[in-house]
């Protein structure tokens, strides 16, 4: 489900698009100090997203060092070091990854699921201890969501209201650097991301999950008698419609915010990155409508 935030990179600076991998291999580091190197291999480039826009809300900008790593031993590369907004990601990253794979397990009894659970189970653990409220939360958000899914639920915006909860309280960092307003607004752009990628996938999904008859809002809605084909060209224009509202919601409370250090790169993920990875899954040509909707 995640891998759907993403910068545009042609039109980053390198400066900008350096900044963002470094922040990427910060949270990467920030996992394998705090929870262990296997975790690392549930990073995701939407909760790099969050990083880069706390970072930027709270003014916390994390030293830059050039470092070698696991992933690339022989070169350098500029990686952020420790900050608490690193930190927390870290964590969030292990904690949405393990509740999702307990929940394929749940659903599936898939094997893949419960041994990359055993790999997680340790981390899992002491990210609980820190996080009790969010984990609660994911815990709470993902059984709904569950819940709906196994009932064959065909109102979207029902099924989508789980996850956009869910990364609703994700965005919602507990920080007390954070005033009332701004974490309201954070929590908003949560919501719309949150809808936006259970949205997104769903519809990208529909093919493969009309072919392997698991669940998809979009085939409870039509049934499998209709064809994955035809039912993408039937939903295609109310999708577009729906993504294209949740990316207006996420521009709009960002421009409320305080410009920092990142905004540049938050920007090209907001205006850029979302709105060309929206066009690619609709296949709706170029973006530029796109972009003058929101």
């Amino acid at each position: 489900m995640f891998g759907f935030v993403v910068p545009e990179k042609p039109e980053m600076k390198i400066k900008e698009y350096e900044q963002f991998r470094a922040i990427y291999c910060g949270v990467c580091k920030s996992i394998a100090r705090r929870l262990g190197n296997v975790p690392r291999l549930v990073l995701n480039y939407d909760l790099t997203f969050l990083a880069v826009l706390l970072s930027s809300v709270l003014g916390e900008i994390p030293e830059m060092k050039m470092e070698r790593c696991i992933a690339h031993p022989v070169s350098k590369r500029l990686t952020a070091r420790q900050s608490n907004v690193l930190d927390y990601v870290a964590d969030m990253n292990v904690l949405l990854a393990y509740h999702k794979l307990l929940d394929d397990w749940v659903d599936d009894r898939s094997i893949k699921a419960i041994s990359a659970m055993a790999g997680l189970s340790k981390a899992y653990r002491k990210v609980k201890r820190m996080h009790p409220q969010k984990e609660k939360a994911v815990r709470y958000w993902l059984s709904e969501l569950s819940k709906l899914e196994k009932a064959d639920t065909s109102n979207l915006d029902i099924v989508s209201e789980s996850f956009a909860k869910l990364m609703e309280d994700i965005f919602l960092c507990d920080n007390k650097d954070i005033n009332e307003n701004d974490s309201k607004i954070l929590s908003w752009i949560g919501y719309n991301v949150g809808k936006w990628i259970y949205i997104i996938d769903s519809f990208s999904d529909i093919e493969k999950d009309h072919k392997t008859n698991s669940y998809n809002p979009f085939i409870a809605r039509f049934g499998k008698a209709m064809s994955g084909v035809d039912i993408k060209s039937k939903v295609k224009d109310e999708v577009e419609f729906i993504l294209i509202y949740t990316l207006s919601q996420v521009s709009k409370s960002y421009d409320l915010l305080a410009k920092g250090k990142f905004s540049p790169i938050i920007e090209n993920i907001i205006y850029l990155g979302m709105l060309r990875k929206t066009e690619n899954i609709l296949g709706v040509g170029s973006c530029d409508k796109i972009e003058k909707s929101i």
